[in-house]
């Protein structure tokens, strides 16, 4: 008998203490999705300038930068818009502006959202609902609404848009019909 009660009073002993260490974390667990799930970083008011040999090619401007490179596939986003002016061998001035961006790190892929506009040095302009911007190829397609008026005169009107980034040789579809415009 001595033993069974020995036995008892260790297994008491051994859930009293198992009881007392235990901490309710159940909030702390919440707060490790949550957290993967917010930015890394918030920058405010950027004015970035992108050079190369000491010529500045880009910059870029927006109220509002939230960074996600803590993510498998990260990314950049600018939910409050960006403002970006791209300079050319000649430094002239190609105009990008749209209410939001992301920029895919790993794709090098930007989506541009709401009232996008591409103003060429050349007066060529794309209006779009949306923009994606293939970096690697120097390539800009969607198939939202988008509305093309070139240097020239020539107007298109579609859902699809696709393009080089110089507006050489870019297709519209859908809407008023098939446009191939070769200037």
């Amino acid at each position: 008998m001595r033993i069974k009660h020995t036995y008892i009073i260790i297994a008491t002993v051994f859930t009293v203490a198992m009881f007392f260490s235990c901490k309710n974390n159940f909030k702390e667990v919440q707060q490790v999705g949550v957290l993967q799930n917010k930015p890394i970083g918030e920058a405010k008011h950027i004015n970035l300038k992108y050079t190369d040999s000491g010529i500045v090619k880009a910059n870029l401007l927006s109220p509002k930068m939230l960074d996600f490179s803590n993510r498998n596939f990260s990314f950049s986003e600018f939910p409050d818009g960006v403002h970006l002016i791209l300079y050319d061998e000649n430094n002239n001035e190609n105009v990008v502006v749209s209410d939001y961006a992301i920029v895919y790190t790993q794709t090098d892929l930007i989506d541009l959202q709401g009232n996008v506009i591409l103003a060429t040095h050349t007066n060529d302009t794309l209006f779009a609902d949306q923009l994606y911007y293939d970096q690697r190829r120097e390539w800009l397609f969607t198939n939202e609404s988008a509305f093309f008026k070139s240097a020239s005169g020539s107007i298109g009107q579609g859902n699809i848009f696709d393009s080089d980034t110089k507006f050489e040789n870019y297709l519209i579809l859908e809407g008023s019909g098939v446009s191939y415009i070769d200037e």
